[in-house]
Formats: C-alpha cells, structure tokens, sequence
C-alpha cells in the first residue's frame, strides 16, 4: 500500500489500485494505524498500515500525526 513517494491506496469510486493520497492523516483507532486522505479528485480514502510503516511515513513527511497517538 505504501511507497517511497507517499501513502497509495485502493479507490473504491474509481476502481483503481495505488493511487496517492493528498495530506494524508495518520490515526490510531483501536490499536491500527489508519491513513484518511483524499485523491486528486476529491473523493475519501483509507488505507491501514503497521506501526513501522506509518511512524516511517510521519518521519519523511509525507503524513502528519491524527488523533489516537
């Protein structure tokens, strides 16, 4: 789900696989870690990750910290 140029995922309205997300937000909901963002048209994505992946993602940049830590 994740590459080295930001947070990618599914898009349910479009159908299409590995698309970025922009601003993403990393929550922590019940022990998972969740990315909240939008595509470039607009429409709501999610994608969850382990805790090393979203800690990288915080650390390089490309996701600010959400509530739950």
């Amino acid at each position: 789900m994740a590459t080295t140029s930001g947070i990618t995922a599914y898009s349910v309205k479009t159908k299409t696989k590995n698309v970025p997300m922009v601003d993403p937000v990393i929550d922590v909901k019940s022990g998972r870690y969740i990315a909240t963002g939008t595509d470039g048209a607009g429409n709501k994505m999610a994608a969850i990750m382990g805790k090393a992946t979203a800690e990288e993602h915080i650390k390089n940049g490309n996701a600010k910290k959400g509530s739950g830590w």
